[in-house]
């Protein structure tokens, strides 16, 4: 089982009983704008994907996602690793509105990386975002990426303005 603990987040698995707490931080506005694939409407279906996430944790397929806790066990995101294909992986992450601009996002990001691509097996690792999501792009700052693309490139399937990072281990 993944447990990971920083000063203030505890990364862990998803339970079933998280399904209320992943739909109501799926709803913020820039979850709608940026990654509009991961906005949960019931909790229904936050359960559905819970369910499909934590089958993923015993393979190596992925996708990995794991919920990130405040040490009082206050469900306030998530953080992952998807494939794209051809051994590459992509990191994200979201931080419900009501938590976000503290840190939590890099807090997560940072610990999170090492333990996973060491679980994964690479040593490169992708962060994707919308050209105008200046949070996520901080955020990858932050963390050590470094800008690789700047432009119009696919984005969840649709030609977009996106910033392409990448983080070395």
């Amino acid at each position: 089982m993944l447990k990971i603990e920083t000063e203030r987040l505890i990364i862990t698995e998803f339970t079933p009983d998280m399904a209320q707490a992943v739909h109501e931080n799926s709803l913020d506005e820039d979850n709608r704008r940026f990654v509009p694939d991961e906005v949960f409407e019931t909790v229904e279906e936050a359960a559905e994907t819970i369910e499909f996430l934590s089958a993923q944790y015993g393979g190596s397929d992925g996708p990995f996602v794991y919920p990130v806790l405040l040490k009082d066990e206050t469900n306030i995101g998530y953080v992952q690793a998807v494939p794209l294909g051809d051994g590459v992986w992509e990191v994200g992450y979201h931080i419900g509105a009501k938590f976000t601009k503290q840190g939590y996002a890099s807090e997560a990001v940072k610990a999170f990386l090492p333990v996973i691509m060491k679980r994964i097996g690479i040593t490169k690792m992708a962060g994707i975002c919308l050209a105008d999501n200046i949070a996520s792009q901080k955020v990858m700052e932050k963390c050590g990426f470094d800008l690789e693309f700047k432009g119009v490139g696919d984005y969840q399937g649709e030609k977009r303005e996106i910033c392409r990072y990448w983080y070395e281990n």
